[in-house]
């Protein structure tokens, strides 16, 4: 039997636990109040750096405005910055007033070769050369939201950085549609220069706007949310000989013709599609100069989209393998290449599953959707390869919108509702303060 002594200090010890417990955990409820009322007062700022990064969009690894003016916005709020990270990229570190872990939160700033056909007042006229090509300069996937309303959240939890249980590090990332050629870019450099460490991410928050998607909804999924990207090229070395006597060359037009065919079985016969969803496609074929002189050499490239390291392999063993032999069997010769550029995207199963209630308490469980895993790819995988990341979807469509009436991201009439820029910031300051709850150690048991 246990006396009254004994059970008096184990009371007043499961007292000091819990009491000590609720001070560690009561963090997230006195401070959302603060922060959505911050995220409120927020907007019109917010509006005016989208439409100005909007009017004045710049190419992967040419952010210099973009970068320069975060850069500004992170010094003004007293943090520690860091610029020309990965060439233009921009990291803050917010030190919050309470020890905890390390929360990363990431915007990407580069605009796309697009002409904009939108007729809007901060309609952008950039103009540039891209691959020899004259063309106009776009967000035309809303990269430019992306910056505006991390630049917000910062703002936001620059304010409360007292009564946070942790540190914020903010990441303004360059290049996530790709470097120019010749040249290095993106979250891969970013990770390759450091940017998880000193101090050291312990996870990783992210989301995308989304133009088919109604304003007020938040769409994700765990595990394989993006494929992986992978490009390839397939050079078909033949015999060139005249057109009106193609039994003396080795035709690599029609080799490469069988090829294409080939290919697509990969997906159809060669993987278990009830698994993942998987595409392999020929962008562009190239090939002779007259139309009576069959050519000596014909060239492909192509991209592949996958969800599952395993059918990636596979992926890449076929188009090897199907290339070759159509080419040997036609005594022609073909050379492949492959160019794994972005991994999966994966959302930490285990980190997604604690954050939705998050967003399910900040939105309404009813505007929380899972999504189907999407062939696009993103490069913020890159980061979830080294801690545990979670990306999601922020709906930017109209209320009431017909979304064929919404044009996709990558095309002239991209557009957003800027009503949606609210819920982003209070999403990504939430989740941040709710981490760091769950994961703020307890001084005293």
């Amino acid at each position: 039997m246990i006396g009254f002594k004994k059970i008096a200090i184990l009371t007043l010890a499961t007292f000091t636990f819990t009491l000590t417990y609720c001070v560690v955990f009561a963090q997230g409820p006195s401070l959302k109040p603060r922060i959505d009322k911050l995220a409120e007062g927020m907007e019109k700022k917010v509006v005016a750096w989208r439409r100005d990064f909007h009017q004045h969009p710049e190419l992967g690894n040419r952010e210099f405005q973009t970068a320069a003016k975060v850069a500004a916005h992170l010094q003004a709020l007293g943090m520690d910055v860091k610029v020309n990270v990965a060439k233009t990229g921009v990291v803050g570190i917010l030190k919050g007033g309470k020890p905890g872990p390390v929360v990363a939160l990431r915007a990407d700033m580069d605009g796309l070769p697009v002409t904009e056909r939108v007729d809007l007042p901060f309609k952008s006229e950039v103009r540039t050369e891209y691959n020899g090509q004259q063309t106009g300069v776009m967000h035309a996937c809303g990269h430019d939201t992306h910056v505006a309303m991390l630049m917000g959240a910062a703002e936001v939890l620059a304010s409360v950085k007292n009564d946070l249980r942790g540190t914020v590090k903010f990441i303004f990332q360059p290049a996530e549609e790709g470097a120019p050629a010749g040249e290095e870019g993106g979250a891969q450099l970013m990770v390759k220069e450091g940017v998880l460490e000193n101090p050291k991410v312990d996870a990783i928050f992210g989301l995308h706007i989304n133009s088919q998607t109604e304003v007020g909804t938040i769409k994700y999924r765990p595990g394989a949310t993006m494929a992986a990207v992978d490009s390839y090229a397939i050079k078909i070395k033949g015999k060139q000989t005249h057109g009106a006597s193609p039994w003396t060359g080795v035709d690599p037009i029609v080799t490469a013709s069988q090829i294409v065919m080939g290919l697509q079985t990969i997906v159809s016969r060669n993987l278990p599609l009830t698994d993942n969803a998987a595409v392999v496609t020929v962008g562009a074929i190239h090939g002779g100069i007259r139309q009576n002189i069959i050519p000596e050499e014909v060239n492909m490239i192509g991209t592949i989209r996958s969800l599952d390291a395993n059918m990636q392999k596979t992926i890449h063993r076929r188009i090897g393998e199907i290339a070759t032999n159509i080419a040997e069997s036609a005594s022609a010769k073909a050379d492949v290449s492959i160019d794994v550029m972005y991994p999966i995207t994966y959302n930490d199963p285990k980190l997604t599953d604690q954050m939705i209630p998050t967003l399910e308490t900040l939105a309404g469980k009813d505007n929380i959707r899972l999504t189907p895993a999407q062939t696009g790819a993103e490069d913020f995988s890159f980061y979830q390869q080294k801690v545990p990341g979670f990306f999601y979807f922020l709906g930017g469509m109209t209320k009431g919108k017909k979304l064929e009436d919404s044009a996709p991201h990558h095309t002239p009439d991209f557009q957003i509702d800027e009503s949606c820029f609210v819920l982003g910031m209070k999403s990504l300051c939430h989740l941040t303060v709710d981490y760091m709850d769950q994961h703020a150690k307890v001084a005293s048991r």
